[in-house]
């Protein structure tokens, strides 16, 4: 953009509306996006609280995360928008040490194995490995070096490829677990080149699946120091207040409590038709209006398809959405100040109603400091085509069964008398784009939307789960809506 042009950019840039539908993370990158250049913008939520994933809650006068905890690093686009919003200092490593696995048939629970990939090893001799698939399960293993490479081809099924070639209890042992924890999704429907990018080729080039994830170790190594994942010291909801103050700053609108029923085309913009919250003036019109030049839909995949559908077509098929539930404990435990799991546990699935345990005192250093030699613990429950098992149960009974799990997961003896406080989330979880079609049904949902003219869709259903994939498609789009609006 040429110095002439700018003057006439700007006042154009004055003359757009932009209606953001969502108040999540990607929501709110994308309305900053469209407001630091100058365009109105107002934001609806329909809840009473902006984040989406990202939520917090108090127990005991502890602050503490109840959605995501912290942020991948892959990409570096969280951290550069972290950054941009002055949380730099913020920005802390987990701590703890590795995750454990429980529910290992015949065999106590036991670290995670270092050098794995998705749980897949190097060698499967190695102590930490062989504790848990045995002798039995590491010959197995083994096998796959001595298989002729012409044997290997692709498999787009991880669960499949490892199956085949390492055998069932690296599969189930190993794998299943990573991919239920970080996926809610058994390996069987994880998708090789999105899971694990690179490791059919490293395979064919080796000729040997744990040869392949060597190969790829190595080629890590070099690579930007640091965690996988960083939080932020006093919680992830800081960046949440980082974002809303940023679009106050800009002049945005930000509505909480502010439900959006349904989109319309009004010449060549949008009329945004919005519920009020039911204790408004009973007198008042049922429905009030907005007229805007663009439209951002920042919602979950079920409301935002109800928005769209009348306008884009193509959409395909909607992905199933696995709901999650996370209980919180706030306990009086000192048994738990050795950290006897490390960070958390991942378990092996069938053995356990939960999924995962995160000790978050022991993950967190602020968190410790603020519990003040209490223990927060965070038990989850639900996976892709499994219900959670809290989801029938009240409060009360959700947090005794949380509070029985977290006594199994960390191998101590907790008592109903330790329980301080509890909280709990339910999460309706956006299909993982590690999911064998996912990538293809996105696809299809950017190509339709991408028709029509003032709109975009941002979320990690069209984008993928994870703010590493939500924020920077929600700036992406953003400069692509900016972009339709602002030149001819």
């Amino acid at each position: 953009m040429t110095s002439e042009h700018s003057p006439e950019l700007a006042a154009r840039a004055a003359q757009q509306h932009i209606v953001v539908v969502g108040g999540g993370i990607g929501g709110l990158v994308a309305a900053r996006e469209c407001a630091k250049v100058g365009m109105r913008v107002t934001v609806l939520e329909a809840s009473d609280a902006l984040g989406g994933s990202i939520r917090s809650a108090e127990l005991d006068g502890i602050v503490v995360d109840v959605g995501a905890e912290s942020f991948a690093t892959r990409g570096g686009h969280v951290r550069a928008l972290v950054d941009e919003l002055g949380l730099a200092e913020a920005v802390v490593p987990p701590q703890g040490g590795a995750a454990w696995l429980s529910g290992i048939p015949d065999a106590p629970d036991a670290p995670l194995p270092v050098g794995s990939l998705l749980g897949i090893p190097a060698n499967p001799f190695q102590e930490d490995v062989r504790r848990i698939i045995g002798w039995r399960g590491a010959w197995r293993a083994y096998v796959d070096r001595l298989r002729p490479p012409l044997t290997v081809g692709h498999e787009r099924s991880l669960g499949k490829l490892v199956g085949s070639r390492m055998g069932a209890r690296v599969r189930d042992r190993l794998v299943a677990p990573v991919t239920a924890g970080v996926y809610s999704a058994d390996p069987d429907d994880v998708d090789t080149d999105v899971a694990a990018p690179g490791l059919n080729a490293a395979l064919t080039r080796i000729g040997s699946l744990s040869g392949a994830i060597g190969l790829l170790a190595a080629e890590r190594k070099g690579t930007a120091p640091g965690a996988a994942v960083l939080g932020l010291a006093g919680g992830m909801g800081r960046l949440v207040d980082a974002l809303r103050a940023d679009l106050i700053a800009y002049g945005a609108d930000v509505r909480t409590g502010t439900a959006v029923t349904r989109l319309d085309r009004a010449g060549d913009g949008w009329t945004v038709e919005i519920e009020p919250p039911a204790d408004e003036n009973p007198d008042a019109p049922a429905v009030t209006s907005l007229h805007a030049t663009g439209v951002i839909v920042a919602t979950a995949e079920p409301s935002a398809r109800r928005l769209i559908d009348a306008h884009v077509a193509g959409l395909g098929d909607a992905g199933a959405a696995p709901e999650i539930e996370i209980v919180t404990l706030l306990l009086d435990a000192p048994e738990l100040d050795a950290t006897p799991r490390g960070s958390g546990v991942l378990t092996v699935p069938g053995s356990h109603t939960a999924k995962a345990l995160t000790h978050s005192t022991a993950k967190w250093g602020w968190l410790r400091d603020a519990a003040a030699g209490r223990h927060l613990v965070r038990v989850s429950f639900g996976s892709q085509g499994e219900p959670a098992a809290t989801a029938t149960l009240d409060d009360d009974a959700a947090a005794a069964l949380a509070l029985s799990e977290a006594s199994a997961l960390l191998g101590v003896s907790l008592h109903p008398n330790q329980l301080l406080a509890a909280h709990r989330a339910r999460h309706v979880q956006a299909q993982p784009s590690s999911l064998i079609g996912a990538t293809e049904r996105r696809a299809a949902v950017r190509t339709a939307v991408k028709a029509i003219t003032g709109l975009a869709v941002v979320g990690a259903w069209v984008a993928g789960t994870g703010l590493a994939q939500v924020i920077p498609d929600a700036v992406a789009e953003a400069d692509r809506l900016r972009g339709d609006l602002l030149w001819d």
